[in-house]
């Protein structure tokens, strides 16, 4: 199942729970294994003493991201426990390690000059005139580059003729929407909003190549 639901819930319930077990459980979804449940105080908390027991189970959500290499410099169990913003660098790592998870080969996940080769690769192979040099690039704002590689990667999926001339920021809106949609109709997990795109966002932009080339890859693979 597709962890994007997960993650909107991590940050919802991270508002209200205080007790790190919707991170811990994220995490046990985006890396089978990496949680010894011996180590994680569940409920019901008592009055005396459970906010301490709470504190112990963000501590160790943080522990966790350290072990898989995450930088987490000034975030403790206690901003978790708060509901401190840092949070949101939590699991956007968590975002980005679950979705370059997807992309490993030969047990190394791969890098973001990778992907963007890898992208621009295959829009040239289907004749796509369409590039990018970086998930900054400007260009990216009006998702044409994005549908040209859905329909690279899927033919047949694209209506073009739904795909505006992102003139207007209304137009580009109606592009990301539908490159999102339709990103997920061919299998892609995900996370980003229309906004991230059309706004540019890199993190987020980033995730959805990576994504559109997970399931490129897969493509790939069955036809051999």
């Amino acid at each position: 199942p597709c962890c994007r639901s997960n993650v909107q819930a991590v940050v919802s319930t991270q508002s209200t729970g205080k007790d790190g077990l919707a991170i811990i459980q994220l995490f046990d979804k985006i890396q089978k294994g990496c949680v010894n449940w011996k180590k994680v105080n569940t409920p019901p908390f008592k009055a005396l003493g459970g906010a301490m027991k709470q504190i112990e189970n963000c501590n160790y959500a943080i522990d966790l991201g350290h072990n898989l290499g995450f930088v987490l410099v000034g975030i403790d169990g206690k901003n978790l426990h708060d509901g401190d913003k840092l949070t949101l660098g939590l699991v956007w790592q968590m975002m980005r390690h679950y979705t370059l998870a997807m992309l490993t080969h030969d047990g190394k996940i791969m890098k973001d000059n990778e992907i963007i080769k890898w992208c621009n690769d295959k829009l040239a192979e289907k004749g796509k005139t369409s590039s990018f040099s970086s998930f900054k690039d400007s260009s990216l704002g009006n998702s044409r580059t994005i549908v040209d590689l859905i329909d690279a990667i899927s033919p047949g999926y694209i209506n073009y003729d739904l795909v505006t001339a992102a003139g207007t920021d209304d137009e580009k809106f109606l592009n990301a929407r539908y490159a999102i949609t339709m990103a997920r109709k061919i299998g892609a997990r995900i996370f980003a909003l229309p906004e991230d795109i059309t706004e540019v966002n890199p993190k987020m932009i980033m995730t959805v190549f990576a994504c559109l080339m997970s399931v490129g890859f897969a493509k790939d693979q069955q036809k051999k």
